[in-house]
């Protein structure tokens, strides 16, 4: 009896420390979340980091050069700042600005750090007299979201010998895309994205394609179009293509040491070619036949390249192309739009409502707001007002966190400052009405957003915590469960 005895207590203080063991992660994770690179910077939530010196700029006249000089991408001038994001574990994203695109650029990145779960290091390609804008809006941002990204600024520098060429290719600046892979040599991988994009899902959702890239491909784009009867380059394009629409290069994923390392074949010489030595003659031979510069340029490479693309659905760069005369993306309308891309100007005028109502939310929205009350609910009385648009109607506009089930909406609160998984969690728990299943780890951050947000809302600290002590009970559970009657046959013989 004493031996029986003895291996239930045993037992029950095994639960007990296993409890303490729980409570005191939850406790110091808590205590830890605003602190050093150790992971979790990004998803800030106590006190204001502090803000790193911005580097000096130092400028140099445009012939003059130095010994180790012998590479015009050699020569461009940095800011950084923050610091604070390891470069390791970071997605990069770039993206180019020029002229009057300053406020998309920044909406764009408001985006992408608002809904992204990973850091993020931003490289900004900029005109110079666009810096100072930049680093103002960008340092202006509550710590609890600056925390989460740095960011590099450079100045746009295209080859010395044919720089006006480079620059009048289409639109200013544009054709800067062409030459990332020789600009940010460290980079490894890039996401790059055109000033005019929104994210509506995390750029993590995007930067895991990498895991699906095969031994040859070194880049993933979506296709310019559905529908090779009314795409443009099966029907006017007078240069080699991509595949049966062509592919449009707002949205690239890259891997930019594949990109460097890669000889291409190409319809000049027998021989492949490196990546800078392609574009120049590439630009030579085609130019009077191109009508979309840079994007006309990547579609002759992978035209001759097609095992060096990973093809990605509409919904990734999905345009005003896909529903102005009709609903032309499947996926898009099975899954919801991704990436929005307000090309044609589509965010300044009154040509698709829908994109501008998106875009006009995001670029009002403050961080120190609730996102619910003043994101989600003006989007969506600005979507109900466009029913006449396809974009809405064929194709129905989904922000990750997405109104609609009054309920959750009435017993949800939401943290000023809630991490971009928390918003995840949110948008499963939104979801949740259409959704005909819910894992574990799902049901446990519903109920966690439900029931703790006076503190911050940081569920993904506790939802391995949570799963592990679950477990813990049920272990403990099943093992009183198949000791019980004997310990109350036991209990009983003692009693008589």
């Amino acid at each position: 009896m004493r031996r029986y005895i003895r291996a239930f207590l045993v037992c029950m203080l095994f639960a007990v420390f296993s409890a303490l063991y729980v409570y005191s992660k939850l406790f110091y994770s808590d205590l830890s979340v605003g602190g050093g690179l150790g992971g979790r910077t990004f998803l800030h939530r106590a006190a204001a980091s502090q803000r790193s010196d911005i580097g000096q700029e130092t400028r140099r006249g445009p012939d003059e050069t130095g010994p180790g000089d012998q590479h015009w991408y050699t020569r461009y001038i940095m800011r950084k700042a923050g610091g604070r994001v390891g470069t390791a574990a970071a997605m990069h994203l770039a993206v180019v600005a020029c002229g009057q695109r300053l406020e998309e650029t920044l909406t764009m990145l408001k985006s992408a750090v608002m809904l992204s779960i990973k850091p993020l290091c931003l490289h900004i390609l900029a005109e110079d007299q666009l810096h100072a804008s930049f680093i103002e809006s960008l340092e202006s941002w509550p710590s609890s979201f600056r925390s989460r990204f740095n960011y590099t600024l450079y100045p746009i520098t295209f080859p010395h010998e044919n720089a006006g060429e480079w620059k009048r290719l289409f639109k200013p600046c544009a054709s800067q895309r062409l030459f990332l892979p020789l600009i940010l040599k460290e980079v490894d991988s890039l996401v790059y994205v055109d000033s005019d994009i929104l994210f509506l899902q995390p750029v993590d959702a995007l930067w895991s394609l990498l895991a699906h890239f095969n031994a040859t491909q070194l880049a993933a784009m979506a296709p310019e179009h559905e529908e090779p009867r009314i795409a443009w380059y099966s029907r006017f394009a007078r240069h080699p293509y991509y595949g049966r629409t062509g592919i449009n290069s707002g949205v690239m994923l890259m891997n930019m040491t594949r990109i460097r390392a890669t000889y291409f074949k190409n319809d000049m010489t027998s021989v492949g070619l490196r990546w800078e030595e392609l574009l120049m003659p590439l630009l030579q031979k085609y130019k009077l036949n191109m009508t979309w510069g840079d994007q006309d340029l990547l579609n002759i490479i992978f035209h001759h390249n097609p095992e060096c693309l990973l093809e990605v659905p509409c919904h990734w760069n999905y345009r005003p192309d896909h529903c102005i005369y009709g609903s032309n993306c499947g996926s898009a309308e099975e899954e919801g739009i991704f990436i929005l891309h307000g090309n044609r100007g589509v965010y300044h005028d009154l040509k698709q409502p829908a994109f501008r109502a998106v875009y006009d939310a995001i670029r009002q929205y403050s961080f120190r707001e609730d996102p619910v009350s003043s994101l989600l609910v003006p989007l969506e009385e600005e979507l109900l007002k466009t029913t006449r648009s396809y974009c809405v109607v064929g194709n129905p506009m989904r922000l990750p966190i997405t109104t609609g089930c009054e309920t959750a909406r009435d017993q949800t609160r939401v943290c000023s400052d809630a991490s971009s998984i928390d918003m995840q969690c949110l948008r499963l728990l939104r979801h949740s009405g259409r959704r005909d299943y819910m894992d574990v780890g799902d049901f446990i951050c519903w109920i966690y957003i439900l029931c703790v947000c006076e503190e911050g809302c940081h569920c993904h600290h506790y939802r391995s915590h949570i799963l592990v002590s679950v477990s813990l009970v049920i272990v403990l559970c099943i093992v009183g469960y198949m000791e019980f009657p004997m310990l109350m046959r036991l209990f009983f013989n003692s009693a008589v």
